[in-house]
């Protein structure tokens, strides 16, 4: 019942929570990584993680919210890991969170149609962009929102 919030320097460290995750995801100075436990009872922690980081970005109520429901929806799904890693980072204005690893994600997000409320519905309502990238046979979803903090907004 490990979690651990990844910085640069204990990135080498940590390998035992890299499971599966390949070299194109290195981190860099302005991302948080979180991976815990897929048990329900701490997926709390990744929402206290997440809105943290919007904090300190002074992100608007309504794009916390909408990143808050966008995680929400993808906690619900079944995990191929008994652990679950959600990595966040701000790059052009843009709030990436990358979260996984999911079991058969991707033929869920492609089935359904507009008149259902579905997992695909939802992502594409209250994000930029959802991706879907396959890595050691597992689902990983990136959602992107494009942000503007309120102070960006004020000036």
């Amino acid at each position: 019942m490990n979690f651990v919030a990844l910085t640069r320097a204990t990135q080498a460290a940590a390998s035992p929570f890299y499971r599966g995750v390949g070299l194109e995801d290195t981190l860099s100075g302005d991302e948080i990584s979180l991976t815990l436990p897929a048990d329900e009872a701490f997926h709390r922690v990744a929402h206290l993680v997440l809105g943290g980081l919007a904090v300190r970005l002074d992100l608007t109520f309504e794009h916390i919210e909408d990143l808050e429901i966008a995680l929400d929806a993808l906690l619900e799904r079944p995990l191929t890991d008994e652990a679950l890693t959600l990595r966040v980072r701000m790059l052009d204005g843009e709030l990436r969170t990358t979260v996984g690893p999911f079991a058969a994600l991707r033929t869920e997000l492609e089935r359904g149609g507009v008149d259902s409320l579905n997992l695909a519905r939802i992502l594409t309502a209250v994000c930029d962009s959802v991706e879907i990238a396959d890595r050691d046979g597992s689902d990983w979803v990136e959602l992107t929102k494009r942000v503007d903090s309120r102070r960006d907004e004020a000036g």
